[in-house]
């Protein structure tokens, strides 16, 4: 077993003390190499190894509720989740997850890290998507490029030309007369529709 007193100091220096499992958590001395040596846990590692468990809990803490309730977790674990999105004070919220990454560190979570993954990944193209639609639309409600829904037909040419030559034209006049844009929302929904389906 290694020293106490050198390994929690250790742990304070690094500034990992609050993250690292404990001996209870993660027991010393488990096993022997064909030498006959203990086989210890690399610290680094384990300092990886925990941090990455506190970001998966944060990450699963900032999903919605009806995301958690369809993921099947276990009971105790999803309701540290839910309790965790109701707590705000600093010292109370590194407490609570520390106490989330126990509970996950007691399952198996690559499929839990492949859903996070996924949902991570599915917002950014999400979010990639929007801005392109929105970068068409005001292209095309920007008087300063008359060629904009040309530009369009040549790259889109399955678009209804009629129907965004007629919502681009209301669009600007609503604009002009400080009317609710409502027709700049149908325009950004019908490219919606054309650009990403």
């Amino acid at each position: 077993m290694p020293d106490e007193h050198k390994l929690h100091s250790f742990r304070r220096m690094n500034g990992f003390d609050d993250i690292v499992p404990t001996d209870e958590e993660f027991p010393y001395g488990e096993g022997y190499d064909e030498d006959g040596y203990v086989i210890r846990p690399n610290k680094s590692q384990l300092r990886r190894d925990s941090i990455k468990i506190l970001d998966l809990g944060k990450k699963l803490a900032e999903f919605e509720v009806i995301k958690l309730q369809h993921m099947n977790l276990p009971e105790e674990l999803m309701d540290a989740l839910l309790d965790a999105k109701n707590i705000h004070q600093n010292g109370a919220r590194k407490r609570h997850f520390k106490f989330v990454a126990k509970l996950l560190r007691s399952m198996e979570t690559e499929a839990l890290e492949k859903t996070v993954h996924d949902v991570e990944y599915g917002t950014e193209q999400e979010n990639a998507q929007f801005h392109h639609v929105e970068r068409w639309r005001t292209r095309l409600l920007n008087g300063d490029n008359p060629d904009a829904l040309t530009q369009l037909m040549e790259a889109y040419p399955q678009a209804d030309a009629g129907r965004i030559r007629q919502l681009i034209r209301n669009a600007r006049k609503e604009a002009e007369q400080s009317k609710p844009p409502r027709s700049s929302r149908v325009l950004f929904q019908a490219l919606r529709e054309l650009l990403i389906h």
